[in-house]
């Protein structure tokens, strides 16, 4: 893998309220060894911040960005205005509409602007697609995405035997 000692993606929250998405990421980066950093800066409240953020990311060492945000959402698309680099958006459920507003804020980015979306409160989905990109030009973090689906994949089949109280299918039905 590569040098893990900077900081390859930067994860910008909307607001503190979103923290409980950046410790999921938090989890999926440290379990494969990606170095991260995280912040807070509103595309609504502080827009100059985001705007700095995104455009110094770049020079900075970083590779991909994600956005958390909820209600409007846009903070993905803010950065995604300031940088070549690329931006996930990560909605975060919430509001009358239970995050809806923030996923289709997210992914109804308009053209020659794009950020890839995940799913509402997907923080580990997040941080998956981010270590995907970076895989791109790392075999090591190639070879730990497919050790951590192969420990996934594991936790499937042993919770197999925890139907116990039903017919269960054979394992030669799983060969």
């Amino acid at each position: 893998m590569e040098d893990r000692k900077h900081p390859i993606v930067g994860v910008v929250l909307g607001s503190k309220s979103d923290l409980a998405q950046a410790v999921k990421i938090a989890e999926t980066f440290d379990a494969l060894a990606i170095p991260f950093e995280v912040t807070v800066a509103s595309a609504h409240r502080t827009p100059e911040d985001v705007t700095a953020y995104a455009r110094n990311a770049r020079s900075r060492g970083l590779k991909v960005l994600i956005g958390v945000a909820g209600l409007a959402a846009a903070l993905p698309g803010c950065l995604a205005a300031e940088t070549t680099l690329p931006v996930i958006g990560l909605p975060v459920g919430g509001g009358t509409l239970g995050g809806m507003d923030a996923l289709l804020a997210i992914a109804q980015m308009p053209p020659g602007v794009p950020a890839a979306t995940v799913g509402i409160n997907a923080g580990q989905n997040a941080a998956l697609l981010a270590a995907r990109i970076l895989a791109l030009s790392d075999k090591g973090l190639h070879e730990a995405l497919w050790a951590f689906q192969g420990q996934a994949a594991d936790k499937v089949r042993s919770s197999r035997k925890e139907l116990d109280t039903l017919p269960l299918a054979p394992e030669e039905a799983f060969r």
